[in-house]
């Protein structure tokens, strides 16, 4: 890869060179606003190529991080529609379940919310009744 590199660097800076020396001409350079100094013309196509190579470099990258968040603003979004989905399934099957007979319910019919404790051994007037843990 580093071989590679070397020649492609080799091969860019004698393509330079020829330009210089086939373009050897003097030319005046019209900014608009104002007058650059004249220069050789292979020198200043070469500046020119690096220009617009830096300038494409630049833009490139900022379309690449524009797209990047696109493509992750995408995700997420789909994402969270999935997780928004699950969020729904999970809500339905908590009501399901909160709205399910207890196994009281089911076994002592719908009126059974006290259950009288068989293991109590003193009940006084005015105590309420109360369910205890089997061991």
């Amino acid at each position: 890869m580093r071989f590679l590199l070397f020649v492609l660097l080799f091969l860019s800076f004698a393509y330079s060179l020829g330009l210089v020396l086939a373009n050897n001409t003097e030319v005046g350079v019209n900014l608009l606003f104002s007058q650059a100094p004249t220069m050789n013309l292979g020198l200043l196509l070469i500046l020119c190529l690096m220009l617009g190579i830096v300038i494409g470099i630049l833009l490139a990258l900022l379309i690449f991080r524009v797209l990047q968040n696109k493509w992750e603003i995408s995700r997420l979004q789909k994402a969270n529609a999935n997780l928004q989905e699950q969020l729904t399934q999970a809500n339905t099957v908590i009501d399901r379940q909160a709205s399910a007979p207890t196994v009281d319910e089911a076994v002592y019919g719908a009126s059974a919310t006290n259950v009288h404790n068989t293991d109590a051994t003193s009940l006084t007037e005015g105590s309420t009744l109360s369910k205890r843990r089997r061991d």
